[in-house]
């Protein structure tokens, strides 16, 4: 018998589903592609400049930022992991230092974290608005026995 996790040992039958962040999904979404951007941006540094700078620095260099992008979904249902979220932001933009389209890429990236996070949030509050008018609704008008 396969192991059950925590929420499938809690589960009962009515129980309703806990619903999940449309903020965490969006910004989660753009970090993840902001990995894969840190990895393809150090290989493309590397290629550019191969005799000024060792390949192993700046893919190593790429795959930290890719892997602090990765990490920090993890976080992000705490402030903290918004926070390291924006530092990402701003470290993508400075790139530019390195590669001058990057600070056109970079604020692009940043000007979708931050639709993220805010059409995500509004989004939530939404979500939650619709979830309790719903309950006082389903209060208010108790469904029929069934036959």
């Amino acid at each position: 018998m396969a192991r059950m996790t925590k929420a499938q040992r809690e589960w009962r039958p009515g129980q309703p589903k806990k619903p999940r962040s449309t903020r965490v999904m969006f910004a989660s979404t753009v970090l993840t592609l902001e990995a894969f951007l840190a990895f393809f941006v150090a290989l493309a540094y590397s290629g550019l400049n191969r005799e000024t700078v060792s390949p192993v620095l700046a893919l190593g260099a790429g795959a930290v930022l890719a892997l602090a992008c990765i990490f920090t979904c993890a976080l992000l249902k705490k402030p903290l992991g918004y926070a390291i979220g924006w530092a990402l932001q701003v470290v993508f933009i400075l790139t530019g230092f390195l590669m001058p389209e990057m600070f056109v890429i970079g604020l692009a990236f940043a000007a979708t974290w931050w639709y993220a996070v805010t059409k995500g949030h509004s989004m939530d509050v939404e979500t939650a608005r619709r979830a309790r008018e719903q309950a006082k609704w389903d209060a208010a008008n108790p469904e029929p026995d069934a036959p």
